[in-house]
Formats: C-alpha cells, sequence, structure tokens
C-alpha cells in the first residue's frame, strides 16, 4: 500500500540507505512531513550493527526493503528504484557507494533529476575524509565543542545532537529539500556533500560574530554565555537543577528582585566579568537553599529566564509540553512528535518499520507503476 498522501512533503520519494546516526534522523524529518522514506536495509546486519527494532525511533514512517548491493542483481533493482524517486540519502565513507557501482555519476545517468545526498562527518574531501570519526570528533575540530566546559576543565561529552543532528542530519535536510526544489525548476539533480564538521562551524556563526564584537573570546569562562552567573546551571537542595538565562539587564533585574537580592551592592554591576567568580559562587549558594520545585515557584513563567532542567521523561509531563503534545508514546516509545508544526499541511509520526516489511509493495509501486 502506498503511504497515505499528508503533510507537507506528500507525493516525495526518498531512498535511504541504510546507516546509523545523522542520515536516518534526516529521514525521519521527510517520513515525518509525508514523504514516501524507504530504507535499503542490509539483507544481514553486521557484527557491529545493532538492531533495535522498534525502537529505532529515527526509522518512524519509512518503509523497509532489504536488497543485496554486493551483487548485480541487488545494485540493478536500486538504479532501478533510483529512476523512481526524487532523492538518495547515504552515508558511507567516501568511495564506498562509487565501488558497489551506485555513486552519484552512476545514479544520475539514471536520473538526471536526482538529488544524490551524502552524509558524512568529515566530508567528503580534504585530509580527514577517510577517516573513522564520530560526533564529538567533528564538533572538536569545527570549534563547536570550545565552550563547553568550566574554565580549566576538558570540555563536557555532550549527546550526539550539536554533530551528528544539528551540524549533520538538519543541514543534509536543507540541502534535499532546496535541491528537489532546484531539480523540479531545471530539470537537473545534483549531489548534496553535506558534513558534520560544515554544518557544526556554521552553527558557529552566531558566537563568531559575537566574539568580532568582543562578547566571546577564546578564553573559557569570560564570554558573554560562558561565565556569568546569570547564564548558568545551579544545583538545588533536593539534588536536581534549575537553568537560569537573564541575559538581558530588566530580566537580570526582575531575577534579582525575585531572589530577594534588589539592593545588594554586590550584584549592581552584573557586567563586571572580574566579579563572575564571586557572584556565580554566591548564586550557587543561594540556589542551593532551596528545592527545585520550590525555585519552579518562584521563578518559572516569568519574566526571569528561568526552567528546570528535566529528564526526558520529566520533560514529556510537563504541564507546558503536555498543553503542546511535545511528546508521545508511540508502540509504547516515548518519543518527541514531528517538528515544526503546519497550519495546512500537519505532520505525522508513523511507527517503525521491520527489516523489509514493505519488500513487495514497494516494488510493485516503484517499478512497476502500481
Amino acid at each position: 500500500m502506498t503511504k497515505p498522501a499528508t503533510g507537507p512533503l506528500a507525493g516525495l520519494r526518498i531512498l535511504e540507505i541504510y546507516g546509523i546516526g545523522p542520515g536516518p534522523f534526516c529521514g525521519m524529518l521527510l517520513a515525518d512531513m509525508g514523504a514516501d522514506v524507504v530504507v535499503v536495509d542490509r539483507m544481514q546486519l553486521g557484527p557491529e550493527d545493532i538492531d533495535v527494532g522498534k525502537f529505532a525511533v529515527t526509522n518512524r514512517g519509512k518503509r523497509s526493503i532489504m536488497l543485496d548491493l554486493k551483487t548485480a542483481e541487488g545494485v540493478e533493482t536500486l538504479l532501478k528504484l533510483v529512476e523512481n524517486c526524487d532523492a538518495m540519502i547515504e552515508g558511507m565513507r567516501p568511495g564506498v557507494m562509487e565501488r558497489l557501482g551506485i555513486g552519484p555519476e552512476v545514479c544520475l545517468a539514471r536520473n538526471p533529476r536526482l538529488v544524490y545526498g551524502r552524509m558524512t562527518g568529515w566530508g567528503q574531501t580534504g585530509p580527514l575524509a577517510p577517516a573513522a570519526g564520530h560526533d564529538l570528533n567533528y564538533i572538536a575540530l569545527s570549534g563547536a565543542l570550545w565552550y563547553a566546559s568550566e574554565p580549566g576543565q576538558p570540555p563536557i561529552t555532550p549527546p550526539s545532537l550539536l554533530g551528528d543532528v544539528g551540524g549533520g542530519a538538519l543541514y543534509l535536510a536543507l540541502g534535499l529539500l532546496a535541491a528537489i526544489m532546484s531539480a523540479r525548476a531545471t530539470g537537473e539533480g545534483q549531489v548534496i556533500d553535506a558534513a558534520i564538521v560544515d554544518g557544526s562551524a556554521n552553527m558557529m556563526n552566531l558566537v563568531l560574530g559575537l566574539k568580532a564584537a568582543g562578547a566571546f573570546a577564546n578564553e573559557r569562562g569570560r564570554s558573554l554565555l560562558d561565565g556569568p552567573h546569570w547564564y548558568r546551571t545551579y544545583r538545588c537542595a533536593d539534588g536536581k537543577f534549575v537553568s537560569v538565562g537573564a541575559l538581558e539587564p530588566r530580566f537580570y533585574r526582575l531575577l534579582i528582585e525575585k531572589m530577594g537580592l534588589a539592593g545588594d551592592p554586590l550584584f549592581a554591576n552584573p557586567r563586571d566579568a572580574q566579579a563572575w567568580p564571586l557572584l556565580h559562587k554566591q548564586f550557587t549558594e543561594i540556589f542551593a537553599t532551596r528545592t527545585r520545585d520550590e525555585w519552579c515557584a518562584l521563578l518559572e513563567g516569568s519574566d526571569a529566564c528561568f526552567a528546570p532542567v528535566l529528564d526526558p521523561d520529566e520533560a514529556a509531563d510537563h504541564p507546558h509540553m503536555a498543553a503542546r503534545g511535545v511528546y508521545s508514546r508511540i508502540d509504547g516509545v516515548l518519543q518527541a512528535n514531528p517538528a515544526p508544526r503546519f497550519s495546512r499541511t500537519p505532520a505525522q509520526a508513523g511507527s517503525v518499520p521491520g527489516r523489509g516489511q514493505h519488500q513487495q509493495a514497494v516494488l510493485d509501486e516503484w517499478l512497476q507503476g502500481r
């Protein structure tokens, strides 16, 4: 059965070669928005592959087939599918797809309108292109990891969101949709080289602009958003955490007032970077005197720029998140619903397919026009 035509990308056909991380996440975004995303799964999982089954949230809403791309028959079937799709996603190391006989030149010869999306960490070119790596390595090299630490401490290891998702999947999705628009206007497809080092470096432009203006420095703890006491997280009396981000003076004044510190000369000049360590120490001691819930009762919903630090289960149950329906459970798995939101063609999260579940249906529809 053809995927129901719902969402702003209904009618778009995307072929996704089995991969991990940012490639499948990009495919999920497109599937959420209505694209018919078909994953080409391997015939057999390798020794390092992790089969998480129904928990593979990044496969939701997709359809799955299995092809042996190491055989001539499997390659030919894939190329026939290429003839009938708008775009393709692959996340292999540079050169792997070419060795399999399904590189960009071969695929574009079969379908000149094809958008061929390539997702890697280091990019298709450059000295590091053939080397292995992961999210942490890519954002380390791009500069995006630099500010993620306290002064004098090594940067923390963040979850794979900044690189794989932010610098990778989102940039690939943007590139694919832009190139598809171009292909529809010109009849000519193209190759998208989406590298996590490129995307995460591009995300740094906001910081780089502030750095040029003098608001950021290469020294940790001395910049507008990584040093001040009013842009930090704090431990509460119950061991839980809260965040404050009172960047603008009027929000800072409100924060100080609600904390009972209005008129205290110690907090009269919050932009004095020399005083930040002492003020941070004072804030640390003050926030430790109440529980997280008590701070929420005092500050949440005000212009003090405050929020509790929640774990994923707590986030799903928070009144604001619940009111907006940000999270749901699909097939028993907690996951965030599609974003952003569309007024006329709403996106929709589907189920996670079994490996090869849609083999015959996809081959019938895409190859025989049914």
